[in-house]
């Protein structure tokens, strides 16, 4: 079964219709400067909120930062309670082995290169991450662009890595297509931010047309 996160949550209650819908990981924004940024007091208050309505374990709660010291990306996971950090930025494989939760290495497709050179550069990261004993996500590369891009790539070139490696596909996935997706790739997981909102807001139907497609 593939699993499936939810990313970007700002509030408890669709941090809750995630969980219900039976989303196996939450996802909440650090990095700086992007739209969906938590501050790691506001990130605390809601994940406390949220923990204290819902029962523990599943699902995993995930930080996204890039490009942030060790000392701040481990602050934020005790005052949290972080399962899991994932890694939006250039952060040497040095930092990696300070951070105390397990690491989801975010790796951007360069799609416009062509396709075995995409297939090969993905791939070398992909497996720096998994050989260190970390996860990795996929998504589409776009210059300037940190904890996500909303944007779709070249999922033939994804399928080429999946067939290898345990990854979460990612980019511009919809309740439309993320059965497709699935069908095409067979990732372990698929990650989804912008595609579950309306006008820039989580969207609770989305979230749960979401969960349903990639759970048929």
């Amino acid at each position: 079964m593939t699993k499936f996160k939810i990313c970007g949550l700002r509030d408890v209650y669709h941090a809750i219709v995630a969980a219900d819908a039976g989303a196996d990981f939450l996802g909440f924004n650090f990095v700086e400067g992007v739209r969906r940024q938590l501050q790691p007091d506001e990130a605390e208050d809601l994940i406390n909120d949220y923990r204290s309505r819902e029962k523990d374990g599943e699902p995993a709660l995930v930080g996204l930062f890039a490009n942030q010291s060790a000392n701040l990306i481990n602050s934020a996971i005790k005052k949290c309670g972080l399962d899991y950090v994932q890694l939006c930025g250039d952060e040497p494989t040095g930092l990696w082995a300070t951070i105390d939760a397990p690491v989801i290495r975010h790796v951007r497709v360069m799609d416009s290169l062509p396709r075995v050179e995409a297939v090969a550069d993905a791939s070398r990261k992909v497996e720096i991450a998994v050989s260190r004993g970390h996860m990795a996500l996929l998504d589409k590369h776009e210059s300037g662009s940190l904890g996500g891009t909303g944007k779709t790539f070249d999922w033939t070139i994804a399928w080429e890595i999946a067939r290898q490696y345990p990854v979460f596909l990612a980019g511009g996935l919809t309740p439309e297509n993320v059965a497709s997706a699935i069908q095409t790739v067979s990732p372990w997981g698929v990650d989804v931010s912008s595609g579950v909102e309306t006008d820039g807001i989580k969207d609770a139907d989305r979230i749960n047309a979401f969960a349903h497609e990639v759970r048929s």
